[in-house]
């Protein structure tokens, strides 16, 4: 695809008016073996989607391209990158927890770009469903985490049937401390934006805890906190569970976030969490990395993290792209604090919100029972709700459609009108239900 081509389209769909000095690299290199290391936030779906797009040709009937991610989540937001960009190109996400039977049925057409979680594709290979020996690019998203989740012998079987391969990359967020011995990557080039990204827009704070106990601290925190969103990360999902069920219970707007959880459910949190409905997400170590998560204006270790990796992945969820954010890192007496854990400055939280006034829930979100498989876009649905429901187009919140339902952020103090409002009409023809989620 012709690179300006490729530009104006980021730029049209994605909102990207400059690309950043890693995306440029991206856009003028020929390597065909690439690792790229870069942190989390940086843009890196969208760098290597322009190196991908400028190897491709046309749609020719094969599975040109294969995208592994670790996880759902990642699956889906690097679906979103290249889907509006790779026009003419079909693209497609596989990963558990998705009705197989509409991933199969998506195969009728042959797809060009697979992006998938490995155990997914694996089962589409054992099924019989794909044929991937024409196909010609390999990338192997957050490589490292892939490891640390234990797919490794997916990865290596899925390889195996992948004989013709042309380019291969491998991204991470971290230097790569073991390389893939399924795929031929000694000779490959290293581009390398690890040491370049410093943070000094990132304020690091102790908050001392009386108490052996941290939830009147953290409480005590939070209330004291300018309105923005923060992340709290604990070290259990029991922990995770406990705190949430706190907060709520002092209602607070938060959501939770862990492995235990159906990816449902995982994917409601980080989507109520963006459009701004739960502000505060408890969180394990899972959601510092691979989500599609932005403008977090605080980041708090309510656990210490287990390691220098868990300490830097949490604090990158803050002060990104230039941004400026605060970690705060809630210790007790008898804390053991690792040597990686570095503050500016010490806290004792008051408690009384702040005269401009603390985190809030701006944001409702209205659940439409109808998706992607319904033909309803995102369009469709913020055009309905502008036309019957009388929200203007800036109140229209962040829209996520799936195969078989979408949500919506409105304010918070329209919410309930514009469900009234909207609740006799149909969408294309098709009567949806509307409901709040609560």
């Amino acid at each position: 695809m012709d690179p300006r081509t490729i530009l104006e389209r980021l730029k049209e769909r994605h909102d990207i008016t400059q690309l950043n000095e890693m995306q440029q690299l991206m856009a003028a290199t020929d390597a065909r073996k690439l690792i790229l290391l870069a942190p989390t936030g940086s843009g890196k779906t969208a760098a290597f989607t322009i190196r991908l797009l400028r190897f491709l040709g046309t749609s020719n009937g094969t599975v040109q391209v294969v995208i592994l991610a670790p996880s759902r989540e990642l699956v889906l937001q690097i679906a979103d990158v290249i889907r509006p960009v790779a026009a003419g190109l079909k693209t497609v996400a596989f990963y558990g927890g998705h009705a197989m039977a509409d991933e199969t049925n998506s195969l009728a057409v042959t797809p060009d770009i697979i992006v998938a979680t490995p155990g997914r594709l694996l089962d589409h290979l054992t099924r019989g469903n794909l044929d991937l020996s024409e196909t010609k690019a390999l990338i192997l998203d957050e490589y490292d985490k892939s490891l640390e989740l234990g797919f490794l012998d997916e990865m290596r079987r899925i390889t195996r049937r992948m004989r013709s391969i042309e380019m291969i990359m491998l991204t991470s967020a971290t230097p790569l401390a073991d390389m893939p011995d399924f795929i031929p990557m000694r000779d490959a080039e290293t581009v390398d934006f690890t040491r370049s990204a410093t943070r000094p827009r990132l304020q690091t704070v102790r908050v001392n805890s009386p108490e052996r106990d941290k939830l009147a601290t953290l409480s005590d925190l939070l209330r004291s906190l300018p309105d923005g969103r923060a992340i709290v990360f604990v070290n259990h999902r029991e922990s995770a569970e406990r705190i949430y069920n706190h907060l709520k219970r002092n209602r607070f707007p938060v959501g939770l976030y862990h492995g235990g959880l159906e990816q449902r459910e995982r994917q409601l949190a980080i989507d109520l969490f963006n459009n701004g409905t739960t502000p505060i997400l408890i969180s394990t170590d899972l959601g510092s990395r691979g989500l599609d998560i932005d403008d977090v204006n605080y980041v708090i270790h309510y656990h210490l993290p287990v390691s220098p990796e868990s300490w830097t992945h949490r604090n990158g969820r803050t002060a990104r792209m230039g941004a400026s954010g605060t970690a705060y890192v809630i210790i007790a007496d008898g804390d053991n604090i690792p040597d990686a854990v570095t503050w500016d400055r010490e806290l004792y939280p008051s408690g009384k919100e702040p005269a401009e006034g603390g985190i809030r829930s701006h944001m409702a979100t209205l659940y439409f029972n109808a998706g992607k498989k319904e033909k309803i876009s995102r369009g469709d649905i913020a055009g309905f709700l502008m036309q019957k429901g009388g929200l203007p187009k800036d109140e229209v919140g962040k829209i996520v459609v799936n195969d078989h339902n979408a949500i919506v952020a409105v304010p918070r103090d329209k919410a309930q009108q514009t469900i009234d409002a909207v609740s006799p009409y149909r969408i294309k023809n098709t009567k949806v239900r509307i409901s709040l989620i609560r």
